[in-house]
């Protein structure tokens, strides 16, 4: 993938590439995607009780192939996550977990074992099976994290599973033209995230921009991509549609993303993955392909034959 182009206001590219730090930065592609639709996160509750703000995977938009589900945990009262996430099963599927403050524990039954804290990530593949708890290792304090649910293809869903965990320290940060950047996965300014392996070839990052900065961000044109602000306001797109924090921005078709800060400036978590156009059967903590392997999910569970991948 190109690297990012970072433009201050006002400044526009009008060569092949720029060089910049030492890093050769190609110029932004003319075929820029707009915003098609923006929508609001909605409160919800999950594991044990734990408050959500869940941004994908609700009634108004269940599904963005190969996206499956975003959830922000995003507060200060210890009530609304000290419940966390006590053990559960998973199958055919992959779970992201970004944390900005605050600390988690993740557990498996086979006795794997990961703390995130702050800046940190996990990209977890289920694959044909896992149990496991994700649980608050702090109780009191400001929480803020996210989750990302992100589907496999057909051929792979019964895959061994696998765990990246990802201290802050390995996620490179890139800080140019009022722009902060940090890069979960995916290349872009001629650094790369440690995430490898993952079928959707994803693009994560978390972008922090000031007022009036620009960024133009390539992205290969058949991946689905959005954008949650995360904080402030920034505006997206062509036509530069302003959005607010707590909005989902879903992008339409093309070779990059432009961003540019609004007000006192905003953060967005801006995300691509290439889909998989393959019918989507989801229930509970399972995503198949058919309700019959939804059925065999439920049944290996009870039976003890989740974690055997048979």
């Amino acid at each position: 993938m190109p690297g990012m182009t970072l433009l201050p206001r006002r400044t526009v590219l009008t060569g092949a590439s720029l060089t910049l730090l030492g890093c050769t930065v190609k110029s932004a592609p003319s075929s820029g995607r707009d915003v098609s639709r923006v929508l609001a996160a909605l409160p919800t509750s999950d594991g044990a009780g734990v408050r959500l703000n869940r941004a994908l995977g609700h009634r108004d938009l269940s599904v963005l192939d190969p996206f499956l589900l975003l959830d922000e945990f995003h507060t200060e009262n210890p009530n609304d996550y000290l419940a966390g996430f006590p053990e559960h099963p998973h199958r055919g599927f992959e779970t992201v977990t970004y944390m900005i403050h605050g600390a988690m524990e993740h557990r498996d039954v086979l006795g794997n074992q990961g703390r995130l804290g702050p800046g940190s990530a996990q990209w977890m593949t289920a694959g044909h099976g896992i149990i496991h708890s994700e649980m608050p290792k702090q109780e009191r304090g400001l929480m803020w994290g996210f989750q990302l649910w992100v589907n496999l293809p057909r051929a792979r869903k019964l895959i061994p599973p696998r765990y990246q965990d990802i201290a802050a320290a390995r996620i490179p940060e890139v800080e140019i033209d009022g722009a902060r950047v940090r890069i979960v996965a995916g290349t872009t300014f001629g650094r790369t995230g440690p995430v490898d392996g993952i079928d959707i070839e994803p693009l994560f990052l978390d972008v922090a921009i000031q007022k009036g900065s620009r960024v133009v961000q390539p992205v290969p044109e058949g991946h689905t991509t959005f954008a949650f602000v995360t904080d402030g306001t920034v505006r997206l797109g062509a036509s530069r549609r302003e959005v607010s924090k707590g909005s989902l921005a879903i992008l339409e078709k093309g070779a990059s993303v432009e961003l540019t800060g609004e007000g006192q400036g905003g953060r967005v978590l801006l995300l691509a993955g290439r889909p998989f156009n393959e019918p989507v059967a989801r229930a509970g903590p399972f995503v198949m392909n058919t309700e019959d392997e939804l059925r065999q999910a439920f049944d290996d569970y009870r039976s003890g034959r989740l974690l055997l991948g048979t």
